[in-house]
């Protein structure tokens, strides 16, 4: 990919988090491919990887997510993002989060993401859970 069908690829990727419709994230995705978070077990599939973007989309359905920026390195592409939202989804706290982090990803020959790795800061995550941040 050039970089302005990266840049767009990121953008559209980005709305896709926005639109509380997970098979829309799933999409650009390989049909087996993966996405882990915080190192965690990765999700397999576009079936797993919508599950887990459903997980994030009923935590917070007033979720925003922007690209802040997108970095080529020599094997990999890095789609760094920040998370904005409130935690009203079933047992929710109420507060309102904003994180940023960061997602390594793997291109397939399909010209989908083949493996995501995402990272970002769970303890600050939780803290704002909890306490919530203001904007």
């Amino acid at each position: 990919m050039d970089p302005t069908e990266l840049k767009e690829f990121g953008s559209r990727y980005a709305e896709a988090w926005c639109s509380q419709d997970p098979d829309s994230v799933a999409a650009f995705f390989s049909e087996a491919g993966s996405l882990s978070v915080n190192d965690g077990a990765p999700a397999v599939g576009r079936e797993a990887i919508a599950e887990v973007a459903q997980g994030f989309m009923t935590a917070f359905p007033d979720m925003v997510v922007t690209m802040d920026r997108l970095a080529h390195e020599s094997e990999s592409t890095v789609f760094h993002w920040t998370l904005t939202g409130t935690n009203t989804g079933p047992g929710g706290t109420g507060n309102r989060v904003r994180v940023s982090g960061y997602e390594v990803w793997q291109f397939g020959a399909d010209g989908l993401v083949a493996e995501s790795q995402g990272h970002f800061d769970s303890a600050e995550y939780e803290y704002q859970l909890e306490h919530g941040v203001e904007d």
